[in-house]
C-alpha cells in the first residue's frame, strides 16, 4: 500500500479484527497477519508500527503461538495488547506467571506514568476491559511500569526501544477511552498520517491495476452483488475495454436474478458483460451432495471451470486473457485462510485461495483488504447507484448454502419463492437497508400441517435476519411481529411444499450468518 500502514500480528484473540477496524476508522491502513508471519512479509508492508494482539494461550505453554521475537528489533514502534504484553515480557527477559487473581471483564486501571505518549490526554484512572489469567511478575530490562490495577501490571514501556504494552483491550467498546490510546500510538508514536481515504484507495488501486495489467486483458467474475460490482468498476476505470465481465447462472441464484443482474450491470454501470447459463452444469454436479463444505468446493471448482472456458473463448476474440478479477473481501480471507494464528478455518469461500496450476489466469483482488462497509464507501466515491451498493450480501455459493441437504431443481424453486417473499416484505416494511442480511433457508425437515381441512406433510422454512458491521460478528434482528406474520402467512399460502415457518434467533458467534 502506498500509504501509512500498521501491521497487526494475530495471536488468536477474538478481538483482533476490532483492532484493525479501530485503526482504519482513523484513516490509517492496517493489515492483520498471522503471528507466524516471516519478517520479510511484515517488512513488505513498510509498517510505521506493529501491534501484537491478544490471545487465549499462555506464553510459557509448549504449544504457545510461535512468532519471531526478532520483529521486536526491527526498529519500528511496537504496541503489545494483553497476550502481546506477555509475549514482549517473556521474550525480552521478564517473567510471566499464572495470576492468583484473574481479571475478566470491567476493571479500573491507574496510570502510573502519565508522561508517556501512549497515555497523552488520558485521565489518571481508566475504565477498561480485561481478559487474562496470566500476569507479568518481573519486567524485562529497560522496561518500567506505566499502569496497574489493584491486582496486576496493566501497562509497561521501554521508550528507548519504542516498545509499549497494555494488559487491557483498548480496541473494544467496553474500554471507553481506548480509541484515544490507539490514536496516541498511531499519531504520537508511529507518526502515521490519516491518508487512507476512499479517494486515495481508488487512485492508488487504479494506478496499480493499470500498471499490472498493461496491455493485457482481464475477465471479472461478476455476481451482481456489491463486492464484485465495485471490483469490476474499479478495474474498468483502470483498463476500460480490456475488461470483460462474466456473470454465471449457477442454478442457485435468487428468483429472476439472472435477468435483473444483467440489466443492472449493462444499463447502470455500462460494463461489457457476458452472461452464461450454466445452471444445468452446476445442478448435475451438486446432485446427491449433502455435506456443506463439499457443496462449497463443488461450486467453487465449477465456477473456475466455467471461467476457464469463457476465458479461452474471450481470448480468441481479444487476442488473449491474462487476468481474473474477483471481489474477495477481508472477512473471506480471514475465515478461509485461518489468519488467526492457531485458530480454525470456519468455512472455505469459493473466491479465496488462488487458482489451480492448470488455470493460467492470474488473480486481481482489488478489495481483498477491505471490509464490506469500506467497500460501500469506495462504491459511493465511484458514484455507483445506491440500489447496487445497498444490496444485501449474497453468498458466492448462492442458495446452495441455504438449502440444507440435497440440492434439487424442485427444492431450489421452493426456496426461490420463499426467499422472494422474505425480501419483498422486508423492503415493504422499510427495513431492507437497516438489516445486514435477511433471507429464507429451506430445511430438510417435514412436518404435519392442516390446510383446508386436509392433512399436509411439507417442508419447514427458516427466516434469518441479522445486524452486522462487517460480517465478522452478527446479532439477530427482532423483526416486528406484523412483518413476521405477513412473511409466514404468505409463504405457507403461496409456496406449495412449505407448511411451517420458524425464525432463527442465533447470533454470530456461536452460529454463522449462513446456515451452511
Amino acid at each position: 500500500m502506498d500509504t501509512s500502514s500498521i501491521v497487526i500480528l494475530d495471536f488468536g484473540s477474538q478481538y483482533t479484527q476490532l483492532i484493525a477496524r479501530r485503526i482504519r476508522e482513523q484513516n490509517v491502513f492496517s493489515v492483520v497477519l498471522p503471528c507466524t508471519a516471516k519478517l520479510t512479509e511484515i517488512e513488505s508492508y513498510k509498517p510505521l508500527g506493529i501491534i501484537l494482539s491478544g490471545g487465549p494461550s499462555s506464553v510459557y505453554d509448549a504449544d504457545a503461538p510461535k512468532a519471531d521475537p526478532a520483529m521486536l528489533n526491527l526498529g519500528k514502534p511496537v504496541l503489545g495488547i494483553c497476550y502481546g504484553l506477555q509475549f514482549i515480557t517473556h521474550h525480552l527477559g521478564g517473567k510471566i506467571r499464572s495470576a492468583s487473581k484473574r481479571e475478566y471483564g470491567h476493571a479500573e486501571v491507574s496510570i502510573v506514568d502519565p508522561s508517556i505518549p501512549l497515555f497523552a490526554g488520558l485521565p489518571a484512572t481508566l475504565q477498561v476491559w480485561m481478559s487474562h489469567g496470566d500476569e507479568a511478575l518481573d519486567l524485562p530490562p529497560g522496561f518500567h511500569l506505566t499502569a496497574k490495577t489493584s491486582n496486576a501490571v496493566a501497562g509497561i514501556a521501554n521508550p528507548e526501544c519504542n516498545i509499549w504494552a497494555v494488559q487491557f483491550h483498548p480496541e473494544v467498546h467496553h474500554t471507553p477511552r481506548g480509541t484515544e490510546l490507539l490514536r496516541n500510538f498511531l499519531f504520537n508514536i508511529c507518526k502515521a498520517k490519516p491518508d487512507w481515504t476512499p479517494e486515495h484507495f481508488i487512485q492508488s488501486t487504479v494506478a496499480a491495476i493499470r500498471e499490472k495489467v498493461g496491455d493485457g486483458h482481464a475477465i471479472c467474475a461478476l455476481s451482481g452483488g456489491v463486492d464484485s460490482s465495485v471490483a469490476a468498476v474499479l478495474v474498468h476505470r483502470a483498463i476500460g475495454d480490456h475488461l470483460t465481465c462474466v456473470f454465471v447462472d449457477n442454478g442457485v441464484l435468487r428468483k429472476n436474478e439472472f435477468f435483473k443482474v444483467q440489466e443492472n450491470l449493462r444499463e447502470k454501470l455500462g460494463l461489457n458483460l457476458v452472461a452464461v447459463d450454466a445452471s444445468g452444469r452446476f445442478l448435475s454436479r451438486l446432485a446427491g451432495v449433502t455435506d456443506p463444505e463439499t457443496k462449497r468446493k463443488i461450486i467453487g471448482n465449477e465456477f473456475i471451470s466455467v471461467f476457464d472456458d469463457e476465458a479461452h473463448r474471450i481470448a480468441q476474440q481479444t487476442g488473449g486473457v491474462d487476468w481474473l478479477v474477483q471481489g474477495t473481501l477481508y472477512p473471506d480471507v480471514i475465515e478461509s485462510s485461518s489468519v488467526k494464528g492457531p485458530s480454525q478455518t470456519i468455512k472455505s469461500h469459493h473466491n479465496v485461495g488462488g487458482l489451480p496450476d492448470t488455470m493460467k489466469l492470474k488473480l486481481i483482488e482489488p478489495l481483498r483488504d477491505l471490509f464490506k462497509d469500506e467497500v460501500r464507501r469506495i462504491g459511493r466515491d465511484l458514484q455507483m447507484p445506491e440500489d447496487i451498493l445497498q444490496r444485501q450480501p449474497f453468498p458466492g455459493p448462492g442458495l446452495a448454502v441455504r438449502i440444507l441437504g440435497e440440492i434439487t431443481p424442485e427444492r431450489v424453486a421452493l426456496l426461490q419463492e420463499a426467499d422472494d417473499i422474505v425480501v419483498t416484505e422486508i423492503k415493504a416494511a422499510g427495513l431492507y437497508q437497516q438489516i445486514w442480511q435477511s433471507f429464507a433457508v429451506l430445511l430438510p425437515v417435514k412436518s404435519v400441517g392442516v390446510m383446508g381441512d386436509q392433512r399436509t406433510y411439507a417442508y419447514t422454512c427458516a427466516i434469518r435476519a441479522v445486524h452486522s458491521e462487517d460480517g465478522m460478528t452478527a446479532d439477530w434482528v427482532p423483526l416486528p411481529y406484523d412483518v413476521l406474520k405477513k412473511i409466514s402467512s404468505r409463504i405457507v399460502n403461496e409456496v406449495r411444499g412449505i407448511n411451517r415457518v420458524v425464525y432463527d434467533i442465533t447470533s454470530k458467534p456461536p452460529g454463522t450468518i449462513e446456515w451452511e
